[in-house]
């Protein structure tokens, strides 16, 4: 879909639906200039949106180039199985690209343009500081690459964030939007596409911040981790390193385990402990534990507020990585 046709669509999502993001359009005005940017951002935009094609998998899907010299953000799941690509620009023009390397875990893919020449990109931003409601756009080669038209641009808002380096927008997907860029309203990539939830207005996307904590890795050509549905699953997911206990008689979380060097065991958390508050936030379940901790990478510290005694105690913690913590069991 052209840019041109996208924007009365996008009038019609707003003028159509609440508006719920943090900078409400609240006059016609608003609305006017919130389409002017929409406009620029994908003008920006789609010529660094490519298709990534391997002969060798019989698959495609999307990606995006971030510097000059033809380095593509995409998914790990896209690049799976594959050591070359045919990379195909908007306009039809077709280069050939490397797979370098790929965090299975956190679902990106790193891939190098070989072809000489300066190439159309796309800066990247940053995910963690994103918030539910901020507006975003979605692009991608739906369905595959399409001679007759560009990315089809989605326009939508960040609905939650986490688990991990995950989060979920209500920009509609299909298949082939896999590994296409999502960006922020300032024309930064925030993170590729991964997976498209129950509704196609419903899906989940790989922060950007990801391939920075992983950059070095990626561009050595490293394959690590694994993909997985459940993205609580995820090996690279933080963990205090507790088991919890089933007591729902009282509020907060009972600790029945404390694993063996652990973070919460080098903190001192003890079994018969009760997580009941972490940074100021009361825990009333081990849903709520779970949803916190989604949100946060290890490497965080966290201040946990825990019945001992019949007093309460609070402990400081540096949360730890799920794979770490198995393989000292």
């Amino acid at each position: 879909m052209k840019t041109q046709t996208f924007i009365p669509v996008v009038m019609a999502l707003l003028m159509g639906s609440p508006l719920l993001a943090r900078e409400s359009v609240k006059s016609l005005e608003e609305l006017q200039a919130l389409q002017k940017k929409v406009e620029a951002v994908s003008a920006k935009v789609l010529p660094a949106t490519v298709a990534l094609v391997s002969d060798r998998t019989g698959s495609s899907g999307s990606g995006v180039v971030t510097t000059a010299d033809g380095l593509i953000l995409t998914a790990a799941h896209v690049v799976q199985g594959a050591d070359e690509l045919e990379v195909v620009f908007p306009g039809g023009k077709v280069v050939n690209g490397k797979v370098l390397g790929a965090n299975f875990s956190k679902d990106i893919g790193l891939v190098k343009i070989t072809d000489p020449g300066e190439w159309p990109f796309v800066p990247r931003g940053e995910s963690k500081p994103l918030a539910a409601g901020d507006w975003v756009l979605a692009l991608g080669h739906s369905a595959g690459y399409d001679p007759g038209r560009t990315p089809p641009v989605r326009f939508g808002r960040l609905v939650s964030k986490g688990p991990g380096n995950f989060f979920t927008t209500d920009c509609t997907l299909i298949g082939g939007d896999s590994g296409g860029p999502i960006f922020d309203l300032e024309g930064r990539i925030i993170g590729v596409n991964s997976s498209i939830g129950e509704s196609l207005k419903n899906n989940n996307h790989a922060g950007v911040d990801g391939f920075k904590d992983d950059w070095d890795r990626l561009i050595a050509g490293e394959m690590w981790g694994q993909l997985s549905m459940n993205p609580f699953a995820n090996p690279e997911m933080p963990v205090l390193g507790i088991n919890m206990g089933m007591d729902r008689r009282g509020k907060g979380v009972p600790i029945a385990g404390v694993f063996p060097r652990s973070p919460a065991a080098a903190a001192g958390v003890k079994v018969g402990d009760r997580l009941v508050s972490i940074d100021g936030s009361a825990v009333a379940s081990g849903r709520d534990l779970l949803l916190f901790l989604a949100k946060k990478q290890p490497g965080d510290q966290v201040k946990l507020g825990v019945t001992r005694d019949q007093g309460t105690v609070e402990i400081m913690v540096t949360l730890g990585r799920m794979d770490s913590i198995f393989e000292n069991r």
